[in-house]
């Protein structure tokens, strides 16, 4: 049966869902999806977590309520609102401080406001949660956990669940092991799972380059591989991606997203891959990930 599966997706006959939004009807996202969560390490790193926002405040409680229920003793958390013009200041206020800081302030987009969170902290470990997304139960447990037993390791990321507007899962990306060649031609990799060291984030330049839009994930991850970071897939659901109306990916992409990913692949590689060249490069990581949904599927049954 594995080996059938493998010859399938090797040749095309199972479609790949990396990539993919909308997989199927929702269904309930499950209570518990690490198995075995680890206890914090002792002594426990300091971790930094921030927010952008701007509209969101249908989903902002819910995102910090993600990471605030994780109940990690040494968390520093910082929300950076753009000047919201729904409620997510009243959602703010209602948190008193149980969030070590927040603003809503104009800024010039999402990058400044990562750009401007950031500068606050002093966190060992770092990452940021966009406010419409969540991280799963248990994430912060695994992640330092690991990040404390391989030294080696600057930044990790893991699988990632898709949800809707009404937190039903309608999707799952089974994440391969991590491929530092196929960054070159795209970004598969979770944003919101991922976790990185200060040390990397400083030698990599210390900042959000507010002059992407949208692809201002893609551009951190290959400065911190620019930066020699050791870069591990977690094989762990460790957050969700919402797909809503509202949301970035599916109202930028084709404003600006386009024209920013060629950016960076011309930076990278020294010009502007075509299509062809593209799906060549990146056919044998989708075959892998293709290998892995299909295998987590006939495993557990969703």
């Amino acid at each position: 049966m594995i080996a059938e599966t493998i010859r399938r997706c090797a040749k095309g006959l199972l479609p790949p869902k990396l990539g993919v939004l909308n997989q199927y009807p929702p269904r309930p996202l499950p209570a518990v999806t690490i198995r075995e969560v680890p206890a914090f390490p002792e002594p426990t790193p300091s971790v930094s977590i921030v927010t952008p926002s701007f509209r969101q405040g249908q989903y902002i409680g819910k995102t910090i309520d993600s990471i605030l229920d994780q109940g990690y003793p040494n968390l520093e958390y910082f929300v950076q609102d753009g000047l919201s013009p729904d409620n997510t200041v009243e959602v703010l206020k209602s948190y008193g401080d149980r969030i070590t800081g927040w603003v809503s302030e104009k800024d010039k987009g999402q990058s400044d406001a990562l750009h401007t969170a950031f500068a606050k902290t002093s966190g060992e470990i770092m990452a940021y949660l966009n406010s419409d997304d969540l991280l799963m139960p248990g994430s912060l447990a695994v992640v330092t956990d690991y990040l404390a037993k391989h030294p080696e390791v600057d930044a990790v990321y893991g699988h990632r669940f898709i949800i809707d507007e009404a937190d039903q899962e309608i999707g799952r990306w089974v994440m391969p092991p991590h491929d530092n060649q196929i960054l070159a031609y795209a970004d598969y990799i979770p944003q919101e799972t991922l976790f990185w060291r200060r040390s990397i984030w400083e030698k990599a330049g210390g900042m959000i380059d507010a002059s992407f839009r949208f692809a201002m994930d893609w551009d951190l991850i290959l400065r911190l591989q620019g930066a020699g970071a050791n870069i591990v897939r977690l094989p762990v659901f460790l957050g969700a991606f919402r797909v809503h109306h509202a949301g970035k990916t599916t109202s930028l992409i084709n404003e600006v997203g386009h024209k920013e990913m060629e950016r960076l692949r011309a930076r990278t590689l020294g010009y502007v891959p075509d299509h062809i060249e593209i799906n060549r490069n990146i056919r044998p990581y989708l075959v892998k990930a293709t290998v892995l949904h299909y295998l987590h599927h006939m495993q557990h049954g969703r």
